[in-house]
């Protein structure tokens, strides 16, 4: 595998539904997605992380960052965790580091 191919592997497209594994920052000074790290997106949010109140803030920054409803975006795991993985439905937007 070559190096750039390596640069895609924090998501895949599953049809319309972009999976993307997630390396979350809670408490952060500001909502903002970084460079990936390995195969995580690094993604800090000002939310504490308090029973899960910070990805539910993760996935309310990002579903205006996709152009799409929160209802659109799946935690498939991690919740209460920092490690996470999304699926977000028929993204209408993507940042520049997807594209």
């Amino acid at each position: 595998m070559k190096a750039r191919d390596l640069e895609h592997l924090f998501y895949e497209w599953q049809g319309d539904v972009l999976v993307l594994n997630i390396l979350g920052t809670p408490s952060a000074k500001q909502d903002v997605i970084l460079k990936p790290k390995g195969n995580q997106l690094k993604v800090s949010v000002k939310a504490q992380p308090e029973g899960g109140k910070a990805t539910d803030y993760m996935v309310s920054f990002l579903a205006k960052e996709f152009g799409v409803s929160a209802s659109a975006i799946e935690v498939v795991y991690g919740q209460e965790n920092i490690h996470k993985q999304l699926r977000i439905k028929a993204p209408k937007k993507l940042p520049k580091v997807i594209k």
